[in-house]
């Protein structure tokens, strides 16, 4: 038995066309998780397109699966186009079940059906469409396990840049709900949306600055005691306002998929121009989130640092930053997880004092001036003044130990001597 299966592919995923048993063979074999593919929107979408209709016919008579481009994803796909196919432009696929041979698929990259550029435009719409609600629903399942509370959050803010969105997510998930059931954007939906860009944006914009302005507190800030209250509250606040920034990105994608609808029924021949300008916005927001993120977990993990080289002589506030530090950190890297953003961090430990200070106080000493040493590498990043500031604290934890070191040394004379101590 031999099926053929079209696929479709851009940057964001992978749709396949074909009969729903070898669809689901093919996914089965490779454990890719799917989303239907709108065929009925399909056809509507094309239905005045010159040359599209029976091709949109005979695509709706079988079955259409989206698959998130992943490295699982492409890894898939690209093992079985290194294999021959039997004719010009087609590779086949293997699926197997328990080591054996089960059935064999045949992979085009464009077929007869495929062709059309009426076609290839509605596709490639409505794949943009699936890529932003996978992203929405990842959002939403990111929210739903950091217990973001959201709308306690957006209640609590007296900035109406912040507090707006609560009416905004109303507003298109109404609109969503009602392009469901109709199966496209009218012009009364559109109406309720147009507008609500510029909110979403203030609200986005409005979090990204309160993040920046942490990483800059942070940046000025080198006495440990001060680092232990300032990284305190932020697991607070950074709380807060990555949840702000995730809502925010999945009510831009809710009205971009409102658009891309919109746009294919007042203006069919500008949807592929207009599909390529809602990705380039959507790339250069996430850019955006992602460097000033990044930028702040660079700043957490250099206060953490010189949390940890002042461990002999503030125990309590280095520990303090450290277990603050990991947690903003963690919440940084959970959000960077629902929001598609690749990452990692390995998580630091502080020191414990009695290893900081060591079993001889000669030992600590020379623990200590290299811990001061990578001190004042982290920081010479965070600034001038911090610099100055580390390498003091170096040169009088060391100094200290010393004096310690040579009390500690005459104690013990004194005593061989049997004189009073």
């Amino acid at each position: 038995m031999t099926d053929e299966i079209d696929v479709v592919r851009d940057e964001d995923g992978i749709t396949l066309f074909g009969s729903d048993a070898a669809i689901e063979r093919f996914l089965s074999a490779n454990d890719l998780p799917s989303r239907q593919f709108d065929l009925p929107r399909l056809s509507q979408t094309l239905s005045g397109a010159s040359g599209a209709a029976n091709a949109a016919a005979q695509i709706a008579a079988g079955s259409g699966r989206w698959v998130k481009l992943t490295k699982e994803s492409a890894k898939a796909l690209d093992k079985f186009s290194a294999m021959k196919g039997s004719t010009a432009g087609v590779s086949r696929a293997i699926v197997t079940e328990n080591g054996k041979i089960k059935n064999i698929l045949e992979f085009t990259k464009v077929s007869s059906m495929l062709t059309s550029p009426a076609m290839l435009t509605g596709v490639a719409g409505i794949m943009a469409q699936l890529a932003m609600q996978q992203a929405m629903d990842e959002i939403t399942d990111y929210l739903a396990k950091i217990d973001a509370k959201l709308d306690d959050v957006l209640r609590a803010q007296k900035d109406a840049a912040v507090a707006d969105l609560i009416g905004v997510e109303l507003i298109i998930n109404d609109a969503l709900r009602v392009r469901d059931r109709v199966g496209h954007v009218n012009a009364v939906t559109w109406s309720k949306v147009h507008g609500t860009e510029f909110t979403i944006a203030r609200a986005q914009s409005y979090a990204l600055l309160q993040l920046d302005a942490l990483a800059e507190k942070l940046e000025r800030t080198s006495k440990v005691g001060e680092l232990a209250d300032l990284t305190e509250s932020a697991e607070r606040s950074v709380h807060e306002w990555l949840a702000v920034l995730a809502q925010s990105f999945k009510l831009q994608e809710g009205v971009a998929i409102l658009e891309l609808d919109h746009v294919q029924r007042t203006a069919p021949d500008d949807v592929d121009q207009h599909r390529e300008s809602l990705r380039d916005a959507r790339r250069a927001r996430r850019s955006a989130i992602t460097q000033r993120t990044e930028t702040l977990l660079a700043r957490i993990d250099a206060a953490a640092k010189v949390g940890d080289v002042s461990v002999v002589m503030h125990p309590l506030d280095s520990r303090a930053v450290v277990r603050s530090t990991n947690a903003v950190a963690g919440q940084v890297m959970a959000f960077h997880g629902g929001m598609g953003i690749e990452g990692s961090r390995a998580e630091l430990e502080s020191k414990r004092w009695r290893a900081a200070f060591g079993d001889a106080a000669e030992g600590a000493r020379d623990r200590i001036v290299e811990g001061g040493t990578d001190g004042v590498e982290v920081a010479r990043k965070l600034g001038g003044k911090a610099l100055e500031q580390a390498g003091n604290a170096a040169e009088v934890a060391s100094a200290r130990l010393g004096s310690w070191a040579s009390k500690l040394r005459r104690q013990a004379d004194d005593k061989d001597r049997g004189e009073p101590q």
